[in-house]
Parts: C-alpha cells; sequence; structure tokens
C-alpha cells in the first residue's frame, strides 16, 4: 500500500507510527519494498503561458529543457524508479490537469521546475526642460528627470513549498485522491475507506504533516547543492502567492524549484546554456538521491521493527486488573502490547461508583477489551473503565472519537507500563 510505503519512510518517525492502527484494521495488501518508486517532473508553463520573460528567453523553455535532463539523469541513475512528465513538448496544461496529472501516476514525489524574474529598475539618466501650460493656458517650463529602464540585479535559486496556511487545501487533494493514495483497490479497502470518517480525517491529515516534513527536507537539500555548485540561495520557504496550485493540490510530498532570475542577464545566459542547464539538473537530482537515501535508511530500519513488533508474542501480558470483556469480539487493532516494558495506551471511557456487569450494553458499540481499575478517591471507591491496548498515543487518540460517539463524552487517553498507569 502507497501510503504505507510513505509513512514507514517518513523522517518523522512518530508520524509513521501513529497510523499503524490503519494498517492493522484494513486488509492485508503487499507492502511496497521501496519509498519512492515514481517521481512527477513538471516542467513550469508551456505553449501560450511562456512564463517570465528574459532579454531573450522564456520560462517555459528553460524549465522543460531542465526537466528534460533531470528526467534523463534519474532514468539512468535510478532504474528502480518510474518518470512521470507533465509535459515533454511546449504545449499549455492547466496547474489542475498538471495536478491531475501527478496523482493518477501515485507519484511519490512531485517536483515542479521554474524560473524566477524580477521587474527592472528605473535610473535617472540625467534632466531636461519641459513646457507645459497650466489650467488658464499660460505656458511655463519644468525640469523633469529622464529615467532610464535597467535590469534587476535580483539573483539567485529559491525551493517552494506549500505554506501551512494551505494545509486544508493539501489535506482536500490527499482526501480527493484517497483511493490512489491509499491504494484501495478492492471493493473491501473501499468499504473501510470513508473519508468522512474522523479518523480517516486523521489519518490524511497525518499523511499531510509527514508530506510536509518531507517536503521542506527535500527543499533544504536542493538549495544545499545549489550552493555547493556556486549558486547564490535565496533559501528554501514556504510560497503562500497566487501561481502555486501544484503544490497544495498533488497528493504527495512536492518542491516547487526557481532556477534563477532570467530578468538578470548573467543568469539568463547561465540557464540558456546547456552547461548550466545540466549543472542545475545534477544539482537536483543529488538532492534527490540524498532523500531517497535518507527515506530509504529510514524505512528499512522501521519496517524491520515493525515486522519484529508485529511477530505475535508466546505469551501474552495479561493487565492486573479485573478484565470485563464487551459483548463484541475483540479486534486486532486492540490486541495486548507483546512488550511487557513498551510504553501502551488506553481510552479512559469514565470515572464512576457503579460496577457493570460483564458484556453490558453500555460497551456494545465498542470493539475491543473493556478493562475496570479500583480505585480509591477521598475515601470513596471509584471504578475506571478503559478500553483497548493500543501501540501508540495517535491510535488512541483515533480511538476517543469512536467513544465519545458512542456516548463517553468525557473520554480520553492514559499511557501504561508494566501494567501500571502512567501518571502524567
Amino acid at each position: 500500500m502507497r501510503w504505507k510505503r510513505v509513512l514507514f519512510s517518513g523522517l518523522g518517525i512518530g508520524l509513521i507510527c501513529s497510523l499503524s492502527v490503519h494498517a492493522k484494521t484494513t486488509p492485508v495488501l503487499p507492502v511496497q519494498d521501496k519509498p519512492i518508486r515514481t517521481i512527477v517532473i513538471d516542467a513550469g508553463h508551456g505553449g501560450n503561458d511562456v512564463g517570465a520573460r528574459g532579454k531573450y528567453s522564456y520560462e517555459k523553455d528553460i524549465a522543460l529543457d531542465v526537466a528534460l535532463k533531470l528526467g534523463k539523469i534519474i532514468e539512468d541513475a535510478m532504474p528502480d524508479v518510474k518518470v512521470v512528465y507533465t509535459r515533454k513538448t511546449d504545449r499549455f496544461d492547466d496547474v489542475r490537469k498538471k495536478a491531475a496529472i501527478a496523482n493518477e501516476a501515485q507519484g511519490d514525489l512531485f517536483i515542479s521546475i521554474h524560473c524566477n524574474a524580477a521587474a527592472a529598475l528605473s535610473r535617472v539618466t540625467g534632466y531636461k526642460n519641459v513646457t507645459r501650460r497650466n489650467s488658464k493656458g499660460k505656458k511655463y517650463t519644468r525640469r523633469v528627470p529622464i529615467y532610464k529602464k535597467i535590469p534587476n540585479p535580483a539573483k539567485g535559486t529559491e525551493t517552494y513549498i506549500w505554506a501551512t496556511t494551505k494545509n486544508n487545501a493539501k489535506t482536500e487533494s490527499l482526501r480527493n485522491s484517497s483511493v490512489i493514495v491509499l491504494d484501495a483497490n478492492s471493493e473491501e479497502t473501499q468499504q473501510l475507506m470513508d473519508t468522512n470518517d474522523p479518523e480517516t480525517i486523521i489519518m490524511l491529515n497525518t499523511l499531510r504533516n509527514v508530506f510536509f516534513d518531507q517536503s521542506l527536507r527535500l527543499s533544504g537539500l536542493v538549495e544545499d547543492e545549489f550552493t555547493k555548485a556556486g549558486r547564490i540561495s535565496r533559501g528554501a520557504r514556504q510560497r503562500n502567492e497566487k501561481g502555486i496550485l501544484v503544490l497544495h493540490a498533488t497528493a504527495m510530498p512536492s518542491v516547487l524549484v526557481e532556477l534563477g532570475f532570467i530578468s538578470n542577464p548573467e543568469e539568463e545566459e547561465y540557464l540558456n546554456s546547456a552547461s548550466g542547464q545540466n549543472e542545475m539538473a545534477q544539482c537536483i537530482y543529488r538532492a534527490v538521491k540524498r532523500y531517497k537515501d535518507e527515506l530509504e535508511k529510514v524505512y528499512n530500519t522501521v519496517h524491520s521493527s515493525a515486522t519484529r513488533t508485529n511477530t505475535p508474542a508466546e505469551t501474552p501480558v495479561t493487565p492486573a486488573r479485573q478484565n470485563i470483556p464487551a459483548s463484541v469480539s475483540v479486534q486486532s487493532d486492540n490486541a495486548p502490547v507483546a512488550d511487557a516494558k513498551a510504553v501502551y495506551y488506553k481510552v479512559q471511557l469514565m470515572t464512576t461508583e457503579k460496577v457493570y456487569a460483564r458484556g453490558n450494553e453500555l460497551f456494545a458499540k465498542l470493539d475491543g477489551t473493556i478493562d475496570r481499575e479500583e480505585v480509591k478517591q477521598g475515601g470513596k471507591k471509584l471504578n475506571k473503565y478503559t478500553w483497548g491496548n493500543f501501540r501508540t498515543e495517535a491510535e488512541a487518540l483515533s480511538a476517543v472519537y469512536k467513544a465519545k460517539q458512542s456516548g463517553f463524552k468525557d473520554a480520553f487517553v492514559v499511557a501504561y507500563q508494566n501494567g501500571e498507569r502512567i501518571e502524567q
């Protein structure tokens, strides 16, 4: 499943683990052995949309040349990676179509190639006398400056990711592409995946956060490689301006690379040269390789660890409290934690003086194990009822929504270790 690949390989390991509850409740599908299998390369603009203009060249042409060179380098150096182009010729596609191409290709990474431009500056080169007439028709002479347009000296590279103000738009893209993102090709999986369900929304938000972290990491690597090559880096940054829809409309990590300012004569010449284009493509490739290597290293470590963790223990841990099984069968996502020393989580449903009998209908809507723990408080004997055994706090937080929907309005997460509650 593609989303499992992405999460297991994410730089935020905590976020990866937080979604393992979904991996255990969805049908068992083969897990891909590579975190990056498809890279989508977008050459900005095209056709009648020329983009930024230099003295003699257009952004659309430079972007296409570098995009094709980058794709060829990746194809030659990474035979295990499929490269998809949003365009390979001088044609115009709406940005929504470009995002759709990337999403339909189930890309694991989206790289959009662009060039920057800055408005020309005006400089006073002298003065001249101008004769005019006032409102009464009387002539008068006025000395006015003579201006000359000069190229803006702005130069350097920039790499953008979507701004956090666009997080909702990114989540919506994931939601609209959820069948693609989750590889939910079977009817059973699609039935389980309700995009209006709070747990699914939590999963998509977590996935978005992972994509943000990965995009931020790649943008920094790209700028680092540009700096090593002697280019002036203006930094990796978030972008909230109009025209970057492809960053938040693509259901994958995404960056937009500004190769330089074609409004600067020096940079325009560099970006139109074969050596300059090759160098820029090589820089981006090296950043992608570093990014890919990092993800694979983390993925292999976490995946092997997850495999060991998911191996059934010979002797399950039995909590040192009275166990009151719910009237429904126990699901795998609420199985006891195998490692006795590991911290695990439960959802506390309520605290009451009442003792509820086995199979009470109060817990009928909850799939899993209900535990009762006796405590003394203010001279009274109270009963704390908890639900489930979750490996991560994020899993338990997801379960809190279901508990509240089932009538336990004050439900919250509690942590345990060695069968004892950890006071937080």
